[in-house]
Parts: structure tokens; C-alpha cells; sequence
């Protein structure tokens, strides 16, 4: 039986909290820069997550791997928000596609972190876990435990391996299909970002419908809104004048950073074509690509020599700069500074950077794939491609840098759907779904 029923005193609150969440996040930690290394959205996920519910009484412990020695054991980032370095493996990073050699030592600590908890009259009230590896520790532990558990998986490798890059599996274990299976038969919750992810629960992993819950992910709007493009590209030194089509993701296949660049190749050569005609596009400057964000995973450093080559192969390494990743809250600037954001993934269970280009009024123009499907709506707040060629996407590109103002209506248009995605709507969803599982006999494994 779950043991939501019981409810923690806070030290030092003169209140009671509303529960106790174990989020873990075994492979990257939420304090780490997103869209370096194994750092992205997620990262951001947990983090936004994990604050928001603090905020509403939720005392929020967050495991995650240690990479270090001298990280502390628990860090606390916001009254209600501890995170907690749990080591496993080397005190080092190690890659995302190793790590399944390391969960069972992982979920033994965290194991015993949580049982220390229990003893000091801290229980979780249910356990959240973030992708599959984190997933495998979850599924221990609720068994162990007996709390419920609650699974968003970010990314689903059936879903990867049938994207258009020839039924890759990116490097993934084996094993990792059937552990997501054996996840989805036993959470007593399923958390989707979207339509799109929940149906792919249910049409690809057999997962009954009623135990997922739509939880959208949110966009901080205080630092996510529209501003001054003038400014924003002098606070990042760009040029004024000159149109700027901006790429904000890992440096992985999957994301497609080569297409953005063979997408810039295949605009500097339309406009080359329309100076020989002497057409009136003569006259404007040409287009800057600014990609944002560093080599991820095996196949990452490949990756980018392949953007450099294809840049290099056309003499356009003037039009490119290729900037390390930024700062969460920096990332606004630099889609302020933009006139489109290219999202060319080949799959993505959300699309974080579509919303957060939304919100600050940049039109995004993004492949026809997954979550990006729901925060795109296509001719309205930006275009969905299909045709996964540069020309796809150059058309559609080419039309809003030929049209400010009619790029500045769909600009508008994006930030005013952006508005209903926020971490407190996505924090309620959860916590309401942990709350029904109170007292309620937990899922079996089948």
C-alpha cells in the first residue's frame, strides 16, 4: 500500500508539507549545463520541476550520479530542494550509454538514503523518475519501498530507432527497448509531455491509458518573453542588420546541427542565384547562422566535424559562429536576437527549444516530429517540415527573413500560446496524480 497518507513535519517551517517526492536523475544532475555533454532539456525539466513543487510545500529530494570528489553529498538549491550527489561508479563523468553498469550500486544508495529518510519520519510519498536508467533504480526501489512510481522517460528508444536515421539506435544499450516495457507494465504513473508521446506509450509500448497523466513541460516566462532584437544582438555581437537563423541544441545526429548548416548553404546559394537575375534580394544582407551548444554522446565530435566541413566546403565560416553553451537564462538573448529557430531533430518527445523560441516571439521552423508537432502549430506560430532536405527547410526559412512583418505576426502568435505552458501548471498536474495514488493498491509487475 502507499504511504502518501502520512505527512512529514518540515524543520524550521512551523508547517507541515504537503508530501515528500524522490526525483531521480541518475545521469545528469539538474545543476549542470544544459547542452553540454549529456546535459539538455531534461536537465531543465527536473530542475524548473523540482522548484515549483518546492514552492507549493513539496519537500523535493533529487538524486543524482556524483562526477566528482569534491561535490557535496547534498546540496541545497531552494528551501524545499535538496539535491543529493550519490556515488556510483567512478567519481568521474562517465557516458550516458555506460552507465547501466553502474545503476545497481546507484539504486543501493539511493536506496539507503531514502530508508534513512523513512527512519527520521521523512518518507517519499512516491518516487519520480527521469529517462530509463533512472527508471531502472525507480523500479527497484518501489518494490522495495512500496511507494508508487511515477516515470517520465524523455526520450523512448523505440521511437529513435524508427526515426529517419535508418533505424539507428544511437548508441543505445540493448537492453534499453525492453526495460522501457517493463517500466511502462509496472509505473503507477506515466507522465507525457504531449498527444503525440502518450500515444506512442500506448501504440508502441502496449501502456494502458489510464495511468498516463499529461504533464506538459513549462517555460519561465520571467526570463523567456519578448524584447528588442536591436539590443538582444548587441548584448550578444551580432550584426544589427544581418538575418539570423539560430540552432540551440546538442551537437548530436539526432538533433540535426547538420542540417541547420547544409539549411545555411542552401540560402547562401539561393541568394547567390538571385544576385546573377539581379532580383531585388540583391540588396539584403546575407544570413548568419549562431548554433548553440557543444558535442554530445559517441557520435558528437563526429558530428561537428561534419558542420564544420559542410560550412567550410562553401566558404561560409564568416556566416557561422559556433558558440559554447550558455547559461539557461542567456539562451533568451540570443532567441530575441534571432529572426528564425531552426529545429531540425530527427526526433524529440517535446521540444523545449521550439517553446522557449516561442515565448521570446521567434518563429520557429522545426522538422514534422513528435512533441514538436503540439507546440508548433503549422502556417500559425511557425512551419512544420516534412521533407527532411535543406530545401525543406530553407523554403519556409527564406519566407520569414523575406517578410518581417509577416514573421512578426507569427512571432506574436507563438508567444501567446507560449503563455499557457508554465512549471506551476506542470507541478500541479503532477503532484494532483500523486495525491489520487494515496492509498491506493500499487501496480504489479506483470
Amino acid at each position: 500500500m502507499s504511504n502518501l497518507s502520512r505527512e512529514p513535519f518540515v524543520a524550521g517551517t512551523g508547517r507541515e508539507a504537503r508530501g515528500r517526492l524522490a526525483i531521480l536523475s541518475m545521469h545528469t544532475s539538474p545543476l549542470a549545463q544544459a547542452g553540454a555533454g549529456d546535459g539538455g532539456g531534461m536537465n531543465v525539466y527536473v530542475r524548473e520541476l523540482a522548484s515549483s513543487l518546492a514552492r507549493t510545500g513539496v519537500e523535493c529530494e533529487v538524486f543524482t550520479r556524483a562526477e566528482s570528489p569534491d561535490q557535496a553529498a547534498a546540496v541545497s538549491v531552494e528551501p524545499g530542494f535538496t539535491l543529493h550527489n550519490v556515488a556510483a561508479g567512478p567519481l568521474a563523468p562517465v557516458a550516458k550509454e555506460s552507465l547501466v553498469d553502474h545503476v545497481d550500486e546507484w539504486t543501493q544508495a539511493v536506496g539507503a538514503e531514502l530508508r534513512a529518510m523513512e527512519a527520521n519520519d521523512m518518507p517519499a510519498s512516491a518516487i519520480h523518475t527521469n529517462y530509463w536508467l533512472s527508471g531502472l533504480a525507480g523500479h527497484t526501489l518501489k518494490h522495495e519501498l512500496e511507494v508508487p512510481l511515477l516515470v517520465t522517460f524523455h526520450t523512448l528508444d523505440r521511437v529513435k530507432s524508427d526515426s529517419a536515421l535508418g533505424g539507428s539506435t544511437f548508441g543505445e544499450p540493448a537492453m534499453r527497448s525492453a526495460a522501457e516495457a517493463q517500466l511502462v507494465g509496472c509505473a503507477d504513473a506515466l507522465l507525457a509531455s504531449c498527444r503525440v508521446e502518450a500515444d506512442q506509450l500506448v501504440d508502441l509500448y502496449g501502456a494502458e491509458r489510464s495511468r498516463i497523466v499529461s504533464v506538459p513541460p513549462g517555460v519561465q516566462h520571467a526570463y523567456f518573453g519578448p524584447g528588442n532584437r536591436a539590443q538582444a544582438r548587441r548584448a550578444v555581437g551580432l550584426d544589427p542588420d544581418a538575418p539570423v537563423i539560430l540552432f540551440v541544441g546538442r551537437i548530436q545526429p539526432l538533433k540535426g546541427p547538420s542540417m541547420a548548416a547544409e539549411v545555411l548553404v542552401e540560402l547562401h546559394r539561393s541568394r547567390r542565384d538571385s544576385l546573377d537575375r539581379n532580383s531585388p534580394a540583391r540588396n539584403s544582407p546575407a544570413p548568419t547562422l549562431v548554433i548553440v551548444g557543444g558535442p554530445s554522446g559517441p557520435d558528437g565530435n563526429r558530428e561537428m566535424a561534419r558542420v564544420q566541413s559542410i560550412i567550410s566546403a562553401e566558404g561560409l565560416s564568416d556566416f557561422v559562429r559556433i558558440l559554447d553553451p550558455q547559461p539557461h537564462e542567456m539562451l533568451s538573448t540570443y532567441y530575441r536576437a534571432a529572426d528564425v529557430c531552426l529545429v531540425p531533430s530527427y526526433s524529440e518527445s517535446f521540444g523545449m527549444v521550439a517553446l522557449e523560441a516561442a515565448a521570446c516571439a521567434t518563429p520557429v521552423v522545426a522538422a514534422a516530429v513528435g512533441g514538436l508537432t503540439t507546440v508548433v502549430v503549422d502556417g500559425e506560430t511557425g512551419f512544420l517540415v516534412s521533407d527532411r532536405s535543406a530545401k525543406g527547410f530553407a523554403g519556409p526559412v527564406a519566407r520569414l527573413l523575406g517578410s518581417p512583418e509577416y514573421a512578426a505576426r507569427i512571432g506574436r502568435r507563438a508567444t501567446s500560446c507560449a503563455k499557457a505552458y508554465t512549471w506551476s501548471r506542470a507541478a500541479g498536474r503532477m503532484w494532483e496524480r500523486v495525491e489520487s495514488l494515496t492509498g491506493s493498491e500499487l501496480v504489479a509487475c506483470g
